[in-house]
């Protein structure tokens, strides 16, 4: 028979802030917190500033064509974390890092859609996925 398990907060007992979970084929653990994603958005490149949906994002900058820079709500840890991204329109999206006088790289990241001809574009959707430690 299935057991429900309704709690509000998990913390863990040597480290609140630690939960380590039985991987796949019950012979490995995996901590829980570094495998959930931190941050995520979908938005409309063409009017970055109406994100569709996020978890963990505060705004989106629209600094060029093609250029949007979203902003965590809640920065992460260190600039050493793994972003995903994707374009319904174009073929080629680029992920770089704020940095310099925009801002570090804890606090968002940028996101450079192009076109066929490798030119900066807005394109409609635009998606991403953050994963790694927060601060």
């Amino acid at each position: 028979m299935a057991s429900i398990l309704k709690v509000d907060t998990l913390t863990g007992v040597t480290t609140a802030g630690s939960i380590s979970v039985t991987g796949e084929g019950n012979s490995t653990t995996t901590n829980l917190q570094q495998g959930l994603c931190k941050a995520w958005v979908r938005y409309d490149g063409t009017n970055p500033g109406s994100g569709l949906d996020s978890l963990n994002i505060s705004s989106i900058t629209d600094s060029d064509t093609g250029d949007q820079r979203p902003a965590f709500t809640n920065n992460m840890g260190n600039d050493v974390y793994s972003n995903t991204a994707t374009s319904s329109q174009y073929h080629t999206i680029g992920l770089q890092n704020n940095g310099g006088s925009t801002g570090t790289p804890t606090t968002g990241f940028r996101m450079v859609t192009y076109n066929n001809s490798h030119a900066a574009a807005d394109t409609g959707r635009v998606a991403s996925q953050i994963t790694g430690d927060l601060a």
